[in-house]
């Protein structure tokens, strides 16, 4: 089992055959009322026929390999979508915090509301962020660029193992010109690597969503394609009522306080 907001997570098993004699356990508890739906996200195993999973959800993982010097990763980035915004953040002289303080999380959050506010959605309950600060303690950071005492941009990154993980990003769209977001990648970027890690990743891209995809390539990222299977295979996702368009009408005139109540029903397995 693993944490609810994993991208990806290998099952632990020593075969094919025990991974399909799991599974199939499982669908039958599923069958017999001990559950809902059974999910894996794996990166390298493949369910056999007869566990009755199915391919329900299909993204691409970007990871960035950091066996570089820093001069050579910068050299590697796209030149007009992530060197210049870099130096331009630089040129701003943006101030830098990071930290897992209140005022920090309260700084990012309230970017988080807006952010999703623009991708029609509604935010995760505060509480789910205090409790991921309390379960990763120092492996978990949040980074927060501002403006005048103004915060622009936030990310929040974990660390685990030999990964650097880029888990929450968020900003106020009326100053993304300034370049925080990618200052504060930079930034965790070089840390990950004076750390020693091996690689930067940077999480899941839906298939179709070309525009994430190609933010991702442009620092270099090499994508894998990962399938999650389920059973039954259409469990996956937020309620529908977020999949249609009633969202785009309704979201944007919600007020912040109601949004985040929204946010925190569709959000009570987490809350």
């Amino acid at each position: 089992m693993s944490v609810p907001f994993s991208d990806h997570c290998e099952p632990l098993v020593d075969g094919v055959d025990q991974l399909d004699c799991l599974l199939s356990h499982l669908k039958q508890k599923v069958d017999s009322g001990g559950g809902k739906y059974v999910e894996i996200r794996p990166i390298l195993c493949r369910p056999g026929s007869r566990t009755g999973l199915r391919v329900s959800l299909t993204y691409e993982l970007h990871r960035l390999a950091l066996r570089k010097t820093a001069e050579q990763l910068f050299r590697s980035f796209h030149k007009t979508c992530v060197q210049s915004k870099i130096r331009r953040a630089e040129r701003e002289n943006l101030q830098y915090e990071e930290g897992t303080s209140e005022e920090l999380l309260y700084k990012f959050y309230r970017l988080l509301t807006m952010t999703r506010r623009r991708q029609f959605l509604p935010p995760q309950p505060l509480i789910w962020f205090r409790g991921l600060i309390a379960s990763f303690g120092k492996d978990l950071k949040i980074r927060v660029a501002s403006k005048d005492g103004r915060a622009v941009a936030s990310i929040l990154t974990i660390s685990y193992k030999n990964s650097m993980i880029y888990k929450y990003g968020c900003s106020n769209a009326a100053f993304n010109r300034l370049g925080g977001t990618a200052g504060l990648f930079w930034r965790a970027i070089q840390e990950a690597r004076n750390r020693g890690f091996d690689e930067f990743e940077m999480g899941r891209s839906a298939v179709d969503n070309q525009g994430l995809i190609a933010f991702k390539e442009h620092w270099g990222a090499k994508p894998t394609k990962i399938c999650y299977w389920s059973y039954p295979p259409d469990c996956a996702g937020l309620p529908s009522l977020w999949k249609q368009n009633l969202a785009k009408r309704v979201v944007p005139v919600l007020p912040d306080l109601a949004l985040k109540t929204i946010g925190s029903l569709l959000y009570k397995h987490i809350a």
